[in-house]
């Protein structure tokens, strides 16, 4: 039917290319983005699950900094306790030289001079060892291994939920460390008290002493390397889930340009047709005229 009111055809094609124009504005805005989804038009639930995994694979980002930061934290409590254990090593080699019959009084005086320099840089290594400002074994005053942070159990968060997490808890191998340590030397809790321990009147049971103290050195060392050792592994299996969590998102929020360049050349051609079929539904009008002359 001829009508000058209405021109279905019109109506159809201008529908038409509407729709095209939605459809190729969509398909522009993901290959300028580099995303399929830009909006929860797009895909709501996409997007939904897309937020999900975004903020797991932030929270495991920031928790393998955790770890990092955890291990550098207990390598240099260790490199600390290394060097302690190198003093006691020293100082096990005064006692054994000092314990000898062809050792004179002057010559103990001598070794144990140096026995208590020996025996006031384990104090320092205990007051002082510490990690982004804070001491590791004790409080920076006090030689008994307390209000440290290794003197109570330490939570490392090493996931992105609450639930994960790992404690670390040296408290009890720390305090009978410190405890060994007042009994090698004097000067480890009063440094400006001289020592008795290699001097006359002294016994060969302090080379003993010693070498449990560093028995006590080695199981605390175990302790921290263990938890290092558990903490490296954390990371790894942390990387591992951060890909694959992060694929997934990708396959979810980025657009396949390949597909997406065909769509949006398709839409321009269909666009164009139907502007092209818009404009001669335009023209039907024009027939009506042609009657009445």
């Amino acid at each position: 039917m001829l009508s000058l009111h209405t021109n279905a055809a019109s109506l159809s094609s201008q529908t038409a290319v509407g729709r095209t124009q939605q459809a190729l504005n969509t398909s522009l805005t993901r290959l300028g983005t580099g995303y399929r989804v830009n909006s929860s038009q797009d895909d709501a639930a996409g997007l939904q699950i897309s937020s999900r995994l975004l903020a797991q694979t932030r929270g495991m980002a920031v928790a393998q900094k955790n770890t990092q930061n955890g291990i550098s934290m207990l390598q240099t409590a260790d490199g600390g306790l290394d060097e302690l254990g190198n003093i006691l090593l020293r100082m096990k080699d005064l006692a054994t030289e000092a314990f000898t019959a062809s050792t004179t009084s002057a010559d103990k005086v001598a070794l144990q001079s140096e026995y208590d320099a020996l025996g006031k840089e384990l104090s320092n290594i205990i007051k002082n060892t510490s990690f982004g400002g804070k001491q590791l074994f004790s409080d920076g005053t006090t030689t008994d291994g307390t209000n440290g942070l290794f003197s109570s159990g330490l939570t490392f968060q090493i996931g992105a939920t609450s639930g994960e997490t790992m404690v670390v808890n040296t408290s009890t191998n720390l305090t009978a460390l410190a405890t060994a340590l007042s009994g090698v030397a004097g000067t480890y809790a009063t440094p400006a008290t001289p020592g008795t321990e290699l001097v006359s009147g002294a016994t060969n049971a302090m080379i003993d002493t010693i070498a449990s103290t560093l028995d006590k050195v080695g199981a605390l060392r175990a302790e921290l390397g263990a938890s290092a050792n558990r903490l490296d592994h954390v990371y790894n299996n942390l990387s591992n889930m951060s890909l694959n969590t992060t694929n997934a998102r990708g396959r979810i929020m980025d657009v396949d340009y390949a597909q997406e360049a065909s769509n949006s050349t398709q839409q321009q051609l269909i666009l164009q047709a139907g502007t092209s079929s818009l404009k001669q539904a335009n023209s039907l009008s024009q027939l009506v005229l042609s009657l009445l002359q």
